[in-house]
């Protein structure tokens, strides 16, 4: 999934990003409120995570834009004040969740795990998705193929989930590069394909199937 952080404090910024780097989100970061929206609009991301003290434009202000505008995208707002006024404003202006700072990184975690879960899914929806023998839970971030667990590192399991939730659709590479690899990747697009082949190799070649010069689809057939 690909993430946008808009905050203006560059050492918390830069650590969030790294974090969520590292948890296999691809994440672009912008320090002002007026790139931030600019970037949002223009941009294909999965979340937001949006300071509301910002140069040029505070978050609510960016908040309310991209709703307005029709932007669906799931925004958490981080902020450095606490109060019942501030986080009412907050969710009156489209917010979908608020963290007050200081705030545990393992809560951040937890907190865009449950929205990306809820865009994706829908309301009370699991975060089990079974294909033929594979099953991926999303939450837990663990796969299973038959009785067997497989090991995937997070950048692994990031291009399995493009596949997961798009099942037996065709996913571009193009499409895989935008939710998985920042906006700054400028490596060997194919990548992408490097990855398809790890994937098949821990799992099974029958299951990723390639769309000769459109892409690849999750196929569920049993062994």
């Amino acid at each position: 999934m690909r993430l946008l952080i808009v905050e203006d404090e560059k050492r918390l910024a830069l650590s969030l990003a790294k974090g969520l780097t590292a948890e296999g989100y691809a994440v672009d970061v912008v320090h002002d409120g007026r790139e931030g929206l600019h970037r949002a609009t223009e941009g294909t991301y999965d979340l937001v995570i949006l300071d509301i003290m910002l140069p040029g434009l505070n978050g609510y202000r960016v908040c309310a834009a991209l709703r307005a505008a029709g932007h669906d995208v799931p925004i958490l707002m981080l902020t450095a004040k606490d109060g019942e006024y501030d986080e009412a404003e907050g969710l009156d202006t489209g917010a979908d969740d608020y963290l007050t700072k200081p705030f545990s990184y393992v809560v951040l975690v937890a907190r865009i795990n449950a929205l990306l879960r809820r865009r994706a899914q829908g309301p009370g929806a699991s975060p089990v998705h079974v294909h033929g023998d594979l099953k991926v839970d999303t939450a837990a971030r663990r796969v299973f193929l038959a009785d067997d667990e497989i090991a995937l590192t997070a950048k692994e399991f990031a291009v399995l989930e493009q596949f997961v939730l798009r099942a037996g659709e065709v996913v571009s590479k193009s499409e895989i590069l935008e939710h998985v690899w920042d906006f700054a990747y400028e490596g060997d697009p194919n990548i992408v394909e490097v990855y398809v082949s790890t994937l098949r190799r821990k799992l099974r070649a029958g299951l990723i199937r390639t769309v000769r010069g459109v892409g690849y689809r999750l196929e569920t057939e049993q062994r």
